[in-house]
């Protein structure tokens, strides 16, 4: 026997004890996208009874203790006694894992809950939970505290209304901080309401003097997603494609429209589940779209005999499109388990949409004429870049003599243990090659602002030399050729100055990466580096200080008197030494992570800020504009 491993040793965590335990396995983190999640689970079960067919009303709101309550319409939470617990079922709800109408008992024919343990995660994670139910004419109310029950199911009073009441707020002991952010749910909700047509769900937020308050319902469901998604984007034709079909209890609905961007943006969601890796839905839909376009364009003459057919990214350059299907048992697959794995659903979407689609075009011919247009244009434009393709391309990932030579590459060839550096600038270029890890830790200096490439096809991006030299750096290609697999280093590292040029040029990046290398974001392979805004002395010691909050405490601490107090406006006024001690020694640097949480919000940002329209850019400004933080004046 190993010593000190026996029976001894095996933990048995009763109830809700695992959820505390280990959070992180049931709500992905402990961070904000952990907290919000917790919201999501809730308003997911009354999502649920929409899509039954029994709530059309959802209420969310942000109390001023940054508690939340979430009240819906449904058929409310059972509080009967469950015929194996013994106890009541609303109380199996919230205090069993695994428990609910989503596993076999017929109490839903699609659900949104990918696990079926939302309630009773959200119970074990807060402080407080408390749950009514209105049902019968009467109020029932149940109390927890840390998962545990407080005040056991009775009746508090009478009512004429049906539907479930959740208050909870999240545990301090569990989460980093306890703050919920508006912005993140009304993008989160806004979504849930395009996708459940005709639901009606409002967010409010007490916890500023005026209070705050969104309602979203969207009578056209999908439709006006892709509308929403579009409308700071020049459309190629007004009409926005939309399908519905049924077959073998799969319900698929299909929305799109073409504007004169060059990139795509396809939302794919499984019973309101998104599913950001895709799957046999999002296969179909490639399939079909691609070919019926090509079928109609032979029939009505407008791709000659001796064209080629379009590609599917030809056929794709430019479309917004939104597919939701409603499976009765999805299965997922995937690194995050939100890729579909049912083989049966590909047939369906395709059989829905080869129908549909062609007798759209056949009864809109100007419109299916556009799509051709725009389908022929990218085609050229694809084989224009094959050949400036050329120019990035190296033979093997260890012929580093086909690198850019201003990239001054690490020596270690495990992809696993690099990172890459790309700095603005021969200044802070040649600070950081004399500061870093040479091993490990590669730099790439860029000279001035690359391309905005939310407005250029892929043969004029890759005309763009610091672009080039990008691509070639990374080694995972880009387009049609894009493979992660061949990505060069784990980490991708945006170091620029910290004032408002850093910050363009920053965005800049992000929006090419976004845009062209999408994967190597939701892989979770850049960052951006934080550098110190002020340097501080006092008594010969030093002090690193890297926002305005964390000098104010300083100051608390070591006073003001005495002091030497230096604010860095570039990367080039670090010697070596300390920029190494303060950006990128990965013992003691600061990293952000760019992550991914919301493809769809990230696009409307991305392209508000970096789009042709002035309007969008006016409105987000003066929307944001009180929260913003170190602004060079």
């Amino acid at each position: 026997m190993v010593p000190g491993y026996d029976e001894n040793q095996i933990q048995v965590l009763e109830g809700l004890e695992a959820v505390r335990k280990r959070p992180g396995m049931y709500i992905g983190s402990t961070s904000s996208r952990g907290l919000h999640h917790l919201v999501y689970e809730i308003v997911d079960n009354a999502i649920d009874e929409a899509l039954a067919g029994y709530c059309d009303e959802i209420k969310v709101t942000i109390n001023k203790d940054n508690s939340i309550t979430v009240i819906d319409n449904g058929r409310g939470i059972p509080v009967g006694i469950h015929p194996q617990k013994k106890i009541p079922a609303v109380e199996v709800v919230f205090s069993t894992l695994h428990a609910g109408g989503k596993f076999g008992g017929g109490g839903y024919k699609v659900s949104g809950g990918l696990h079926g343990v939302g309630a009773a995660v959200v119970n074990a994670l807060s402080k407080y939970l408390k749950v009514q139910v209105f049902t019968d004419g009467k109020i029932y109310e149940q109390v927890f505290e840390r998962g545990k029950l407080v005040q056991p199911l009775k009746v508090v009073g009478e009512t004429d209304k049906r539907g479930t009441l959740v208050h909870f707020l999240p545990d301090d002991e569990i989460f980093e901080e306890v703050e919920f952010q508006f912005d993140i749910l009304r993008q989160r909700l806004r979504e849930t309401a395009f996708l459940t047509k005709g639901i009606n769900i409002t967010l409010t937020d007490l916890r500023e003097e005026n209070k705050k308050e969104k309602v979203f319902h969207y009578e056209g469901g999908i439709k006006e997603f892709v509308a929403h998604l579009n409308k700071h984007k020049d459309v190629l034709y007004d009409e926005i494609f939309y399908c519905e079909g049924r077959k073998d209890n799969v319900e698929v609905e299909i929305a799109f429209q073409h504007n004169d961007t060059y990139v795509e943006n396809i939302f794919s969601f499984v019973n309101n589940i998104n599913t950001t890796e895709g799957g046999t839905h999002l296969i179909g839909f490639k399939s079909a779209i691609t070919k019926t376009i090509n079928d109609y364009g032979r029939k009505a003459n407008l791709l000659k005999e001796t064209d080629k057919n379009l590609s599917g990214d030809d056929v794709r350059e430019g479309l917004t499109a939104i597919i939701s299907v409603k499976v009765p048992e999805p299965q997922f697959e995937g690194q995050t388990k939100t890729k579909l794995g049912n083989s049966e659903v590909r047939g369906i979407v395709e059989a829905v949409l080869s129908e549909e689609l062609m007798y759209f075009l056949e009864q809109n011919p100007t419109i299916a004429k556009t799509i051709l247009q725009k389908g022929i244009m990218a085609a050229r434009a694809r084989e224009a870049a094959r050949k400036a393709k050329d120019l990035t391309r190296r033979k093997s990932a260890l012929e580093s003599n086909s690198l850019p030579g201003k990239l001054a590459d690490c020596s270690e060839r495990d992809p696993k243990l690099c990172e890459i550096f790309i700095v603005e600038g021969d200044s802070a270029g040649g600070s950081a090659k004399s500061a870093r890890s040479r091993q490990t830790q590669a730099i790439l200096p860029l000279r001035g602002k690359i391309l905005n490439v939310e407005k250029a096809r892929l043969d004029k991006i890759l005309g763009n030399e610091e672009i080039r030299a990008m691509i070639t750096a990374f080694g995972t290609g880009i387009g049609e050729e894009f493979d992660i697999e061949k990505l060069r280093y784990d980490k991708i590292i945006i170091m620029t100055d910290a004032d408002v040029d850093g910050a363009h040029i920053r965005t800049l990046l992000l929006t090419f990466i976004y845009r062209y290398l999408r994967e190597l974001i939701e892989k979770g392979h850049v960052y951006i580096a934080q550098p110190p805004l002020y340097k501080v002395e006092k008594n010969k010691k030093v002090y690193y200080v890297y926002n305005d909050k964390e000098l104010e405490k300083l100051f608390s601490e070591i006073g003001r008197d005495n002091i030497k107090m230096q604010r860095y406006k570039g990367l080039g006024e670090m010697n070596p030494e300390q920029l190494w001690e303060t950006t990128m020694d990965p013992e003691s640097r600061i990293l952000l992570k760019i992550d991914l949480n919301d493809a769809a919000a990230a696009d409307e940002v991305f392209t508000a800020l970096m789009g042709d329209k002035v309007e969008p850019r006016r409105e987000f400004i003066r929307e944001y504009a009180k929260t913003v933080k170190n602004l060079d004046i």
